[in-house]
């Protein structure tokens, strides 16, 4: 390792499983390296489904007991575990940056926003509330909110951290456990995040890191009757091939899937306000976001003064290994990622867009950013999620138009668009097709709010309120009374 950590005992590299830091039965392991480099950072176990079986089996065991506790037991558990990740955010965003490669600064970000989850959720425990219906003069119905049981995640690459407690986070404090499998391309902040839920005195089995690969781990997940509830964070196709596999056990699903996110700048927009909002969007994390503005459409009034405060804004970014303090643009995740960003320029190219300012420039995983103008909806990057720093411009003159092209998409996860005109703020937010819509921001990401898509973005929500309900079942307990 090319790094120094302030508790070397953060780096794990056995799974976490039942309470206990196992390697596989299999003997078999898998490399993870550094995106920067390509270099080796160390191994994980290639987990079995006798493990993940295993795994959920201590699960049921820990959940029998857990969801007897009290919410205010459970919401203490949830601020101790919110109060070490704080005490060890440097050694995370290390971690985080080395197996995943984004800017450091922005890990450090992740790693506060992850642990919001743990205390936004530790006060929502106590806040369930059920009901009671009086509807006839002989019943009383009392409805009552009970936690799911077992529950599985499997979480992404991208955010390593804040995906898993956006979904442990209600899970625990709704009364539930849970078996976690993190992506096998950044288990070790997975890992980290598991010694610190085991120090902040998590009951053992409760939960479960299960390394490896989806296709050994998932099957098993999908196909047991004993897990209630499947949260996944990741594409369409690999949303659709889970929820299949969850139908026999009709498991309850939230499915955060894929997006292609439009963003609009209307004539009347703040011009600084939209580019900043813009850059935000589409560059943190390298453009690996799902909900990262993949189609820039601006109004012709102004297209060519923003297309020019672009291009000085995508010009000053630095793309480097994310150490350094100087890069804003970290490396992509793998080798497929570049050949799709390549895919997509070149496809824009021949068919009549052209870059402003740099060519792409492409070294090992990274790609550099990339700003294409005279972009037409029947080239690739229209209708594909291209999940890398590449920001395509369409130029349009009417409003009723542009929210037209914004929602010819399969997708509707995220959405945004720039105005000063209340009327018209109103008029497009409620026709943008999509479960989250930004107004003169480039950020819909929150721990308060509901977060979540329509169409083949997925189904649930996670955070907020709803983020707790996803992990709670409804009974209605039905009271015979005597008729005086």
């Amino acid at each position: 390792m090319t790094f120094s950590l302030n508790d070397p005992d953060l780096f794990r590299q056995t799974a976490f499983l039942g309470g206990d830091w196992k390697t596989s039965v299999s003997g078999k392991s898998l490399t993870v390296d550094n995106p920067s480099t390509g270099e080796m950072i160390g191994t994980i176990p290639a987990c079995t489904a006798a493990e993940t079986h295993a795994a959920i089996e201590s699960a049921r065991l820990a959940q029998a007991t857990w969801r007897r506790s009290s919410a205010a037991e459970r919401g203490g558990l949830l601020m101790a575990w919110h109060q070490l990740m704080l005490d060890h955010t440097d050694d995370l965003a290390q971690i985080m940056t080395l197996e995943q490669g984004k800017p450091l600064a922005e890990a450090k970000g992740e790693v506060v926003y992850a642990a919001s989850f743990l205390k936004w959720f530790a006060a929502e425990a106590e806040h369930v509330q059920g009901g009671a219906l009086a509807p006839t003069a002989d019943r009383r119905v009392i409805i009552l909110k009970e936690p799911v049981g077992v529950t599985a995640a499997i979480t992404p690459w991208n955010f390593p951290l804040a995906m898993i407690t956006r979904k442990c986070a209600p899970a625990l404090a709704a009364g539930c456990s849970m078996v976690l499998k993190p992506s096998e391309l950044t288990p070790y902040s997975a890992l980290a995040l598991a010694v610190l839920a085991e120090r902040a005195g998590l009951p053992k089995g409760l939960l479960s890191v299960v390394t490896g690969y989806a296709q050994e781990i998932g099957p098993e997940l999908t196909s047991s009757p004993v897990v209630r509830k499947l949260s996944f964070t990741g594409s369409t196709k690999v949303g659709e091939l889970l929820m299949r596999q969850s139908a026999d056990t009709i498991k309850k699903l939230s499915l955060e899937l894929g997006g292609n996110a439009p963003l609009i700048v209307f004539d009347d927009a703040d011009l600084s306000v939209a580019v900043s909002g813009t850059m935000v969007s589409k560059f943190r994390n390298a453009g690996q976001t799902c909900v990262c503005a993949n189609r820039i459409y601006v109004q012709s009034g102004i297209h060519d003064q923003f297309l020019q405060k672009l291009a000085e804004e995508v010009a000053s970014l630095k793309m480097g290994d994310g150490f350094d303090p100087q890069v804003q643009v970290g490396p992509l995740i793998n080798e497929s990622a570049v050949v799709k960003v390549k895919e997509h320029v070149d496809d824009a190219l021949a068919k009549g867009a052209r870059i402003i300012g740099k060519p792409l420039e492409i070294k090992g995983r990274f790609a550099s950013p990339v700003l294409l103008a005279d972009v037409t909806a029947d080239m690739r990057i229209a209708r594909e999620e291209t999940f890398g720093p590449v920001l395509p411009v369409f130029r349009f003159d009417d409003e009723y138009d542009a929210v037209k092209q914004a929602n010819a998409t399969p997708f509707g996860l995220a959405s945004y668009f720039f105005t000063n005109d209340i009327s018209r703020g109103w008029r497009v937010g409620e026709a943008l097709d999509f479960g989250m819509v930004g107004l003169n921001t480039g950020s819909v990401s929150m721990v308060s709010a509901p977060f979540g898509g329509i169409k083949q973005s997925g189904l649930g929500r996670e955070g907020g309120a709803l983020g707790l309900e996803e992990f709670l079942e409804v009974k209605s307990f039905h009271i015979g009374l005597p008729v005086a």
